[in-house]
């Protein structure tokens, strides 16, 4: 039965992809529990726009400033272990050249022997803050999909660059899972959200079979449900919106209920941003 392997990719990208900052800290977390090298970073003058994607100066710790440019880099697991090894994909989605920008990491994960690709996805969506978060995980890989029960998506529309790099990656023989996580749009004003990213975490563990270390993403997903939880406490009209929305959630989670109810809610939201609305990554417009 196909799985991923023991060289996993796990891919994520800011902007359109990541709406409360969901995906990359996700990543951000995988990174900062285990040392990594970099292995291969893109060339920032050929893919990013630098009016969209910005250089920063920064200061390191002798005192000197120094301009940060726009990236894209592979990072591996310096350790070596039984068991799964997470390899880290993670940057800036590209402003050009998105089948070269695929080929060149796709290429990278190749030269790794990365036996399977994970794509971490967040996306605005009417859900209760109150509920579990869900994640919608799928495949295009027929025998992906049957050894661990992901869905197929049906959408069709504008997509982002996690498409273009799991696309690339199917047709070089590397099976690739998505995963995507439903952040309730009615807490924008906070993010970023750690339920959504702990909620990624554990899909990605359940599909991996890798060890995942969460730090202290519990307590920090508790204090951020705490605290919109108080502001809607003040706030009659969104109190009554989050209610509506436990009622619907309810009836998804109920015994009548299959995956479907649930694969059909992230389809609905993703033929709506194709209205060419905000995308659902800190409200930047998809990329079409």
């Amino acid at each position: 039965m196909h799985t991923l392997g023991r060289r996993v990719l796990v891919v994520a990208f800011d902007g359109w992809n990541d709406a409360g900052e969901a995906a990359t800290a996700a990543t951000d977390q995988l990174r900062g529990s285990r040392s990594y090298e970099r292995v291969f970073s893109v060339d920032p003058e050929l893919y990013f726009d630098y009016m969209y994607s910005r250089p920063h100066v920064e200061t390191d710790a002798d005192g000197r400033r120094a301009l940060r440019w726009p990236e894209a880099t592979i990072w591996r697991p310096q350790a070596t272990a039984r068991g799964t090894r997470l390899w880290i994909l993670s940057g800036a989605e590209p402003a050009r050249a998105w089948k070269s920008f695929a080929a060149d990491l796709i290429d990278a994960a190749l030269s790794e022997d990365v036996t399977g690709i994970v794509a971490l996805g967040s996306m605005m969506s009417d859900v209760p803050h109150t509920r579990p978060i869900t994640v919608f995980s799928s495949s295009e890989n027929d025998e992906l999909r049957s050894a661990l029960s992901l869905e197929r998506s049906t959408y069709e529309g504008p997509v982002g660059i996690l498409s273009v790099i799991t696309s690339a990656a199917e047709e070089a023989g590397i099976p690739t899972a998505s995963l995507w996580a439903s952040v309730p749009h009615y807490v924008a004003g906070h993010s970023p959200s750690p339920k959504a990213t702990l909620a990624l975490l554990d899909k990605l563990e359940e599909i991996t079979g890798a060890k995942v270390a969460r730090g202290s993403l519990p307590g920090e997903a508790l204090a951020w449900e705490a605290t919109i939880d108080a502001a809607a406490a003040d706030d009659e009209e969104m109190t009554e919106y989050i209610r509506q929305l436990e009622q619907t959630r309810d009836t998804w989670d109920s015994p009548e209920a299959s995956g479907e109810a649930i694969a059909q809610e992230f389809e609905r939201y993703l033929r709506h941003r194709g209205d060419g609305g905000p995308g659902p990554g800190r409200g930047r417009p998809p990329r079409r």
